[in-house]
């Protein structure tokens, strides 16, 4: 008997039914949260920016790299948990199910505090070596050292919203994060105008923000019913769940990490460029981000569904799940890269009225959004391949695909054929090749599982 039977009105049934309807449904508040977390975001730079000045902007604008890198990896990681989570819920294992939730908070907890010395005692060191400039170097500093004591908060919150989409309900962690977020732009102006603390009070409001999502995501596992209720006297490190854990979850952690930072290298081509094509990038940039939440809420999607469905042995189940996904995010892209597309001149003067930083902007965007379906299916399949407990090859496929072709072109091929549009043609090459390999990977997995299991 799973304990999915006894379902609240936020859990989705993902093994049994109508399945488009339901992947919607669970993607939706997905894609939401993401896009109102870059909205929240947002919100920070216009506020530091207008009412501290633009050192203040750059001195957070600065930082925001540097975080990405320290926190991808324990991010990453609670893809691990969500996978797992899933797989018990589904299949009825209500003591394994609880130690997972009980082990992933604990091990949630104990990463952010070792963040938050890690990240507090390190900044100064790492901005320097990014070469922050003299004069924002210190304003950088005090941000980073604040924001990284917020790590705690940061990690259980995202952790524990990963258990609560392992059971379908990915609606409440996007209330959580509307309040918190609502919080965080009030304490902003608050902060910066009333008080002027400047990059401090930013950082204030956000590790405040962090803290109220945090203790609700928690008060939500303490109150759920059933397996996944969280009783903080059982809190616990327990090896075997963590050990399967991390062969999902670090290899996703390693995969974003290394694609973000191949993303930095290209960031130094356009950068060569000069101040233009930097702004221009930056806008179109930010643009894309609102593309990429899209998809990856998608991938998510897939591989809580995919995970469930493998957890009870529905293998056909688990091929629709990664077909209808497909088809979602090919609507999703079309949609919303066809937008940013055709309307790129409209979306990039929200960011800047200079002509010639729009038109580098317009290029950028051409070659990016508009072949943006590709990077969708290609996130897809290792999602898939996730929900079935494979994630290693996977991450060395995209890293190898991904990562190794656009160090090739921007070494190899770039500096024969110097422009903007041969330069961001590297995304469309990287990701057709990966999908490429990725599917040949998809096969082989998929064969083994059929013999392994029994349908």
């Amino acid at each position: 008997m799973s304990s999915a039977s006894g379902k609240s009105k936020y859990e989705i049934d993902m093994c049994n039914g109508s399945l488009m309807d339901k992947l919607v449904s669970f993607s939706l508040p997905l894609m939401l949260s993401g896009i109102l977390q870059l909205l929240f975001n947002a919100v920070d730079l216009v506020v530091v920016g207008k009412f501290s000045g633009s050192s203040a902007l750059a001195a957070v604008g600065a930082t925001t790299a540097l975080i990405n890198v320290f926190i991808n990896l324990f991010i990453g990681v609670s893809l691990g948990a969500n996978v797992l989570a899933a797989r018990f819920f589904a299949s009825g294992r209500e003591q394994e199910m609880s130690e997972t939730v009980h082990t992933s908070i604990t091990f949630a907890l104990l990463s952010g505090v070792v963040m938050l010395f890690v990240g507090f005692f390190s900044a100064h060191g790492a901005l320097a070596l990014m070469q922050t400039p003299e004069d924002i170097i210190g304003q950088s500093t005090l941000y980073m050292r604040i924001y990284f004591l917020g790590m705690p908060f940061f990690m259980v919150y995202n952790y524990g919203a990963a258990i609560l989409r392992a059971v379908g309900d990915t609606k409440r962690p996007l209330y959580f994060l509307i309040i918190s977020g609502v919080i965080n732009a009030g304490l902003n102006l608050l902060l910066v105008t009333a008080f002027h603390l400047g990059v401090a009070g930013v950082a204030i409001a956000t590790v405040f923000s962090q803290m109220i999502s945090c203790l609700l995501v928690l008060e939500c596992l303490c109150h759920s019913q059933g397996s996944y209720q969280l009783h903080f006297s059982k809190l616990m490190l327990k090896g075997k769940y963590l050990k399967q854990i991390f062969q999902v979850g670090i290899p996703a952690g390693i995969q974003s990490t290394v694609i973000t930072f191949s993303n930095v290298l290209l960031q130094s081509s356009v950068n060569s460029f000069g101040s233009v094509a930097m702004a221009g990038y930056t806008a179109a940039n930010n643009i894309f981000g609102f593309l990429y939440t899209a998809v990856n809420s998608i991938t998510q999607t897939c591989m809580s569904f995919t995970s469930q469905n493998y957890g009870v042995g529905k293998w056909k189940r688990m091929d629709r799940v990664l077909l209808d996904c497909i088809l979602l995010s090919l609507g999703v892209t079309f949609v919303l890269g066809g937008g940013a597309c055709v309307f790129g001149k409209e979306l990039l003067h929200i960011y800047t009225s200079d002509p010639d930083v729009i038109a580098c902007g317009q290029e950028i965007l051409l070659y990016t959004t508009a072949t943006y379906f590709l990077c969708g299916i290609m996130d897809l399949i290792p999602g898939s391949l996730r929900g079935m407990g494979h994630s290693t090859v996977p991450m060395l496929l995209s890293v190898i695909g991904t990562v190794g072709t656009r160090i090739v072109w921007i070494y190899g091929v770039f500096p024969l054929h110097r422009s903007l549009k041969f330069l961001f043609i590297s995304y469309p090459a990287s990701w057709l090749l990966t999908i490429l390999m990725q599917v040949v990977c998809f096969y082989f997995v998929r064969k083994k599982v059929y013999r392994a299991g029994v349908q």
